[in-house]
């Protein structure tokens, strides 16, 4: 009678699949351009890492396994069976991605789609984080969540909700791109481990739900953005001079994006925000979540409402406390792009001068210490960008001077901001492309540069000749201009723009 109920006891459940039944191996083979020298490419490279099974033959994964690819392959846990996939769609603020295959769903077919958790993991919960061992054997670790912060897994500046979970992780055959589970359903996405303190980070299953929901019709926006740089208000003396109560919060608006949603809305450099959607905002820039307890700001934005929801703010302009309602849109395109992810950078050379546009990756080849090696000037334009918007798209560098015939007196110059050439001014290098295309009356062409010499003048004859020679000893091409000039045109609405990224605490852009 026991053996009968036991039996029935069973089969009353509903049938899921088990956690494992639904991941697959992701092998990525990465290939980027140098950020120095944007005509060449980086050695390929590879990643590997876990993705999960959705409905309709759908991988969820990473975008860190899923950026600059040029071969994505699906293999089975025990790697014997194999197929090719694409990327469907891909956040790199979230550091999320869907794969498809890209002809038969091949051995997809025999797995088991699994099921998103529909309840939000708080802390004190447990997660088991999945693994395979090299002969497929799955591996589950439990651990429990410790608490919730907003991280930045994979782009610096742009926080979003994860679990920071204790466990005690095995490497196996795979990279930490790992799936969790709460009672057998996908609940987060492991993005990195510290094995010393033995803690995960885990992307959180509601920044999931919204990445899905966004995608489902297969025209993927992203997540929205208020707008601003903001900084703390814990100095009492910038408290009075603000006229901020003892009894309230508040973060200061350091500066308003252009064609940004809080722009739209008349949002002000200067103005204080006191609540946002009903949750006043602490002299740090945080807020008690009814769930998950001490969350940073942030998330009110990017991790609860959907692209042209409308949230109100309670700011404090002028010592007067105001309400104002924004309606949330993308983030503006930044004047100094902080990554140029599945792009080709945009350059040109002009007998033997290179132009770059500034971007972080930029920067950030100066090495480890980029923020100290990094030519002081750029390093000034990444913190003040407003200081350099005027008549700019991008900031156009010239970058280095390879010798030439043409370029006699001038090989130690680099790092030279371009304001004009022949009097033209430089929004952009398709501007500066358009204006050594014309050739001057003079036969020279003029460059206005920021730093000593101030001018550079280039032979419009003899940089025709060096060009044509390093074309033939080599070079693929002289300039890249295409995807620039498609993401202009698609960009005119909204503006560049770069706001302050800071610490998390002492100072954000959101």
């Amino acid at each position: 009678m026991k053996k009968i109920l036991s039996l029935i006891l069973v089969f009353s459940q509903p049938l899921l699949a088990a956690p494992g039944d639904s991941l697959v191996r992701v092998n990525s083979t990465i290939q980027t351009y140098s950020a120095s020298q944007p005509w060449e490419k980086a050695p390929p490279r590879s990643r590997r890492g876990l993705g999960t099974l959705l409905p309709g033959n759908r991988i969820l994964t990473t975008a860190a396994l899923a950026t600059d690819t040029i071969y994505i392959e699906l293999r089975s846990a025990d790697n014997t069976k194999t197929i090719t996939a694409k990327v469907s769609a891909i956040d790199y603020d979230a550091n999320l991605a869907l794969l498809v295959p890209i002809s038969e769903p091949g051995f997809l077919a025999e797995l088991k789609p699994t099921t998103i958790s529909e309840a939000s993991p708080k802390p004190g919960d447990l997660l088991d984080l999945l693994q395979f061992e090299n002969n497929g054997t799955p591996l589950a670790t439990s651990g429990a969540i410790r608490s919730m912060e907003l991280q930045s897994t994979f782009v610096s500046g742009r926080p979003f909700l994860c679990y920071s979970v204790k466990a005690s992780m095995q490497t196996s055959g795979n990279s930490f791109t790992l799936p969790a589970f709460s009672d057998e359903k996908l609940a987060g996405i492991l993005t990195s481990y510290d094995p010393k303190d033995q803690i995960c980070d885990v992307i959180s299953v509601d920044i999931i739900k919204a990445f899905l929901k966004d995608a489902a019709d297969g025209n993927y926006e992203g997540f929205p953005s208020l707008g601003v740089s903001i900084t703390t208000t814990e100095d009492p003396h910038f408290r009075g001079w603000l006229k901020l109560p003892e009894d309230k919060g508040g973060l200061y608006i350091t500066r308003i994006l252009p064609g940004g949603s809080g722009d739209l809305a008349g949002l002000k450099k200067g103005d204080v925000v006191l609540n946002v959607s009903g949750f006043p905002i602490d002299r740090r820039g945080y807020f008690q979540h009814p769930q998950y307890g001490t969350l940073y700001w942030p998330h009110l934005v990017t991790g609860t409402p959907v692209m042209g929801a409308k949230i109100p703010l309670e700011i404090l302009r002028d010592g007067a406390i105001e309400k104002i309602e924004v309606t949330l849109e993308k983030s503006p395109l930044p004047l100094i792009p902080t990554h140029r992810f599945d792009q080709s950078p945009p350059f040109i050379i002009k007998g033997g001068l290179v132009f770059q546009e500034l971007s972080r990756p930029y920067l950030e080849a100066f090495g480890k210490d980029w923020t100290n090696r990094a030519p002081l000037n750029l390093l000034d334009v990444l913190s003040s960008p407003e200081d350099y918007e005027e008549g700019r798209r991008r900031v156009v560098v010239m970058t280095r001077v390879i010798a030439t015939e043409a370029t006699i007196g001038y090989e130690r110059l680099s790092s030279q901001i371009v304001k004009t050439i022949n009097g033209q001014a430089i929004a952009g290098l398709p501007e500066l492309a358009e204006a050594l295309e014309k050739a001057p009356a003079s036969g020279i062409h003029i460059i206005e540069t920021d730093k000593e010499p101030y001018q550079v003048f280039l032979d419009e004859a003899l940089s025709d000749q060096v060009d044509a020679d390093f074309l033939q000893r080599g070079l693929p091409t002289l300039q890249r201009l295409y995807q620039v000039a498609k993401q202009d045109k698609a960009d005119k609405a909204d503006k560049a723009d770069e706001g302050d990224e800071g610490d998390g605490v002492k100072s954000a852009s959101e």
